[in-house]
């Protein structure tokens, strides 16, 4: 499959050892394309057995988190937290709540979190926990005393300088108030040990805008770059309508883009002369979906059951920005069929491997989660810096903070693909930009 021996060698024994976990499996794959243009360069990398020691976590916790709902009947779910790569820094990634969550898809999102972490700059390690636990319908009663059995366990394992939880998807500002909360009533300490709090107890202004601001000043340097243009008038389509869709969208109208059509868990819109932003918006927030409403409130729109329709809009710029593996080859194809010369990663790997081939190898322009939707966890670094300097900065001191590291970080992408020979290949410049930072620590650590 690759050039390198040693890559196929490596591939094969993740395949063995990590059977069935084909979320995780695909995630290294992704990775390993791009390592295929440096691991013959560098013999080192398999003389110290890097990669080996990089596709293993380096603890993975699960435990089990019994809690008694509003019926006083006994509920059990299982806890987890894979803490990945701590060479550059503490732990630092989100946690997800949903009952689809299991050992791969935490696997896949801390190994992508190593990556993303390095390239924003910041001293931070990659790992991703949660629980096969669906907040959805639960009072928040329920939800109060399920975050607190599981941090009855879990506060043991996290720590200002340990490992540094964040939010994800169905773990929200609720989920991390409950959380902060007992950790400060068991360690009877007040440390910034989560980010994504509230304001009133340690958060930052500009997080819940971070992931899809973010994204949008990646486009931005994206399109000056590539197209030397901006994204205004340009036909977008962005997949989810949650935190990152939402923002994603908001910031995008704001620029000048003509959002042609978006979509939530129960369909999509679309209308080719440019959707209601602030409806939708505002609609997202009060009921976490929009799209029936908007079609019943605005006419001419075309709904359509089912958001996976939405990827046969024509459109120039695709953001997908809802959940991993929504983009498969047969999607890639379409998408270049209809126009679209562009498309960036709001989600963490919404493209599997095949379509992110596809989009290299077809002329589109193609970015990475790893590095397009870091703004949220490079936010999350500067509310530990808030914290750990006891100092609040203004919204508008957090987004241009923000924006020079998105800046930054696609530089590093644009001129590491250079150096390799493939300007255009950002997937690549992302991976061993990220990577090169993580291999340097974990040489001058030694064998741990």
């Amino acid at each position: 499959m690759y050039k390198s021996r040693y890559l196929n060698e490596v591939l094969e024994n993740v395949k063995a050892k990590n059977e069935g976990q084909k979320e995780f499996i695909s995630a290294v794959e992704e990775f390993f394309d791009s390592m295929d243009f440096l691991v013959e360069k560098d013999p080192n990398i398999e003389k110290n057995a890097i990669l080996e020691r990089l596709v293993v976590p380096e603890k993975v916790i699960t435990f089990r988190v019994p809690w008694v709902d509003d019926a006083g009947k006994i509920r059990v779910n299982t806890g987890y937290r894979v803490q990945f790569n701590s060479a550059i820094g503490p732990y630092k990634g989100g946690m997800r709540f949903d009952k689809s969550v299991n050992l791969s898809i935490l696997k896949f999102l801390g190994f992508e979190q190593t990556f993303k972490n390095s390239l924003t700059g910041l001293p931070m390690g990659g790992g991703k926990g949660g629980a096969d636990f669906d907040p959805r319908g639960k009072s928040d009663a329920e939800v109060m005393r399920f975050c607190q059995s599981f941090m009855a366990e879990f506060y043991r394992h996290i720590g200002p300088n340990t490992d540094v939880p964040a939010g994800d998807l169905g773990f929200g500002a609720r989920e991390i108030g409950y959380m902060f909360g007992y950790y400060k009533k068991l360690r009877n300490e007040f440390t910034g040990v989560f980010t994504g709090k509230g304001i009133s107890y340690g958060g930052s202004l500009g997080r819940p805008e971070a992931t899809g601001y973010g994204l949008l000043y990646f486009v931005a340097e994206m399109l000056k770059t590539f197209k030397n243009d901006d994204i205004k008038g340009k036909k977008v389509i962005i997949s989810g309508s949650g935190k990152v869709g939402g923002m994603a969208a908001q910031k995008a109208n704001e620029m000048g883009a003509n959002l042609v059509a978006m979509s939530d868990i129960d369909g999509y819109v679309y209308d080719p002369n440019g959707l209601d932003v602030p409806y939708i918006c505002e609609k997202a927030k009060q009921k976490g979906m929009f799209s029936k409403d908007y079609a019943k409130d605005h006419k001419g729109v075309e709904w359509h059951e089912g958001p996976h329709g939405m990827w046969s809009v024509p459109c120039d710029i695709a953001l997908p920005c809802a959940t991993q593996g929504e983009i498969h080859e047969d999607d890639a194809k379409l998408l270049k069929k209809n126009g679209c010369y562009m498309l960036v990663e709001g989600a963490n790997m919404p493209c599997d491997v095949e379509a992110i081939r596809y989009f290299n190898n077809n002329g589109v322009l193609f970015a990475p989660g790893k590095a397009s939707n870091a703004g949220g966890v490079a936010v999350s670094g500067l509310e530990m810096t808030q914290n750990a300097i006891h100092l609040p900065w203004t919204f508008e001191e957090v987004d241009e903070r923000l924006k020079q590291i998105m800046k930054d970080i696609f530089k590093k992408c644009y001129e590491t693909a250079v150096k390799f020979g493939q300007p255009t290949n950002i997937a690549l410049g992302a991976n061993i930009a990220g990577f090169l930072k993580v291999y340097d620590a974990m040489l001058a650590e030694g064998v741990c």
